[in-house]
């Protein structure tokens, strides 16, 4: 796809909460949580909805890219967790972004943390189409909700909340493409993540105990763990093969921040040069689908994008699935 990133933004909630006064709150010793998770801080929502975050991402991202709100004509939300369930989060963003009704076209993509991955690649897709010339994707999560502090304080304390976006134009000759995308899903490890309730699955009014009890996040990291190690570096050797790329060709990783641990490994397991991935986690905790576009916009305000690098976008999701894409910027 001749796709173009041409602007990024990204929003954090107002308050910024450390480990060590999580620690303190859950009545733990100093060190307990940040050592089991590698991540400092993060910042949680208090005054802000997922809503507010979303639209602050996608101003400075249309700021950023020079481009009016009116202009854009495709909207696409790449969120692991909805605003609600029904209608999607996207018509709302474009509402308060203030485009008129009927100038664009807004609709949800999930696949949970690879959501941004999943509507950037559809709206490549529709701007390659044709259908539309410039689209906004964004992902926004409160992720500090629904933890499962009493149980498991070492897995909640791995995330935090932010969004962030990014404006898509159809590129010009050596303005950069899509190499390559590519996602895998094993479902065996369908159990080993997620939040139960909220769709379907369980009905409130017959039973309000079986909701209540999968209200809240749960993760089996040592499942996870052992999916990831068996089968993402073939994973990622089969995305170069079909970008063209050798690892040494890659000039920039930008990884889901799952943890710094997790990092960490992805760099060993892959054989990619820490100094290569872009590690945002220890300062802004794991913000599920707005990992990537959030680091990938801390990236571009550092000066590690620039025209002609090769960069490639990796991480996995509940489901379980891999996903990445090959971006020639």
């Amino acid at each position: 796809m001749r796709i173009k990133v041409v602007g990024t933004g990204r929003a954090v909630p107002a308050e910024r909460v450390t480990t060590r006064a999580l620690e303190a709150t859950l009545g733990l010793g100093e060190g307990t949580l940040e050592t089991v998770t590698g991540v400092v801080e993060r910042y949680v929502c208090n005054a802000e909805s997922q809503i507010d975050l979303a639209c602050a991402a996608a101003t400075l991202a249309l700021a950023d890219a020079g481009i009016e709100p009116g202009a854009v004509d495709l909207i696409v939300g790449g969120c692991g967790v909805p605003y609600q369930p029904l209608p999607a989060t996207a018509p709302l963003v474009m509402q308060r972004l203030g485009l008129a009704d009927g100038s664009a076209a807004a609709f949800d993509v999930n696949s949970t943390c690879l959501g941004f991955l999943t509507a950037f690649e559809t709206a490549g897709r529709m701007i390659e189409a044709g259908q539309c010339e410039t689209a906004l994707v964004f992902s926004s999560e409160v992720a500090s909700r629904a933890l499962p502090w009493q149980d498991a304080p070492e897995i909640a304390a791995l995330f935090g909340d932010g969004a962030a976006a990014a404006v898509l134009r159809k590129a010009g000759p050596g303005e950069g493409k899509v190499a390559a995308s590519l996602m895998r899903t094993y479902p065996s490890g369908w159990e080993a993540c997620g939040i139960g309730s909220g769709g379907t699955r369980f009905d409130f009014r017959k039973d309000q105990e079986a909701f209540a009890a999968h209200s809240l996040f749960h993760m089996d990291g040592k499942e996870l763990f052992r999916l990831t190690s068996r089968h993402f570096n073939g994973f990622v050797d089969i995305l170069l093969e079909r970008a063209g790329w050798r690892r040494d060709d890659v000039d920039l990783v930008v990884p889901h921040q799952a943890s710094p641990f997790a990092l960490a490994h992805m760099a060993r397991q892959t054989g990619f040069a820490p100094q290569k991935l872009v590690d945002i986690s220890a300062r802004f905790g794991n913000q599920i689908a707005a990992s990537m576009p959030f680091a990938l916009d801390v990236a571009r305000r550092e000066g590690r994008v620039a025209p002609g690098i090769k960069l490639l976008f990796l991480g996995t999701s509940a489901g379980v699935s891999f996903g990445g894409m090959a971006l020639e910027v």
